[in-house]
């Protein structure tokens, strides 16, 4: 019950954010008042938007999931501040999508706006870099306590680290000015993350994947 709750309340918050990503698309603009070309159904910024919105809402489940497996305030906090930061980055580029007049789903492999549409993946549903499979995502979802604090931190470092990677893509690639910026802050924020992360794993006295 706990879980299904949790996961209403991040669709909700999801589905809120949307009208305000078309607004802060819309005023966030660096050339003046006029409004800014719409990228193609195939460009680097379409790409981004669809395939981050994918990897961001794993993030979410993950860490609504950790919030039920332990007490750790710490842990907690982390988990809500990450799941809140990226159901409201979501919200953005399903908003922008929605300006755009594109569609969510590309009919592309994830990843083909970065050249790595051909990449092989972990598959059993970790669809890009860094994503947890449904096999780690079941696993979480059984643990308690230290144990599940433990898998969360390591599989959230991975997941951020291909965030990064991710968001790194866009700003070399997209053209829209407030995508690039909200991608130079994803990949600030989440290395910020990933060095508290790894600090919280040598508490429990465990290391990193890899």
């Amino acid at each position: 019950m706990r879980r299904a709750a949790a996961g209403w309340i991040a669709g909700a918050v999801t589905a809120a954010l949307v009208a305000a990503g078309a607004v802060t698309y819309a005023v966030a603009g660096d050339d003046g008042p006029a409004a800014p070309a719409v990228p193609a159904s195939d460009s680097a910024d379409a790409g981004f938007a669809r395939d981050m919105m994918v990897h961001h809402q794993q993030a979410v489940e993950m860490s609504y999931v950790l919030r039920d497996r332990t007490d750790d305030e710490e842990i907690r906090r982390l988990a809500y501040d990450i799941a809140q930061t990226q159901a409201n980055q979501r919200g953005m580029m399903i908003g922008w999508l929605d300006l755009w007049g594109l569609s969510k789903v590309s009919p592309d492999p994830p990843m083909t706006w970065m050249g790595m549409g051909d990449a092989p993946t972990a598959g059993d549903g970790s669809l890009m870099p860094g994503m947890a499979t449904n096999a780690e995502m079941a696993e979480l979802g059984r643990l308690s306590g230290k144990k599940a604090e433990v898998l969360y931190l390591q599989l959230m470092i991975e997941h951020h680290r291909g965030g990064v990677h991710m968001a790194e893509g866009c700003v070399e690639r997209c053209g829209v000015d407030a995508e690039k910026r909200l991608a130079r802050g994803m990949v600030e924020s989440q290395q910020s993350e990933i060095r508290l992360m790894v600090d919280l794993l040598i508490k429990r006295g465990a290391r990193q994947r890899g």
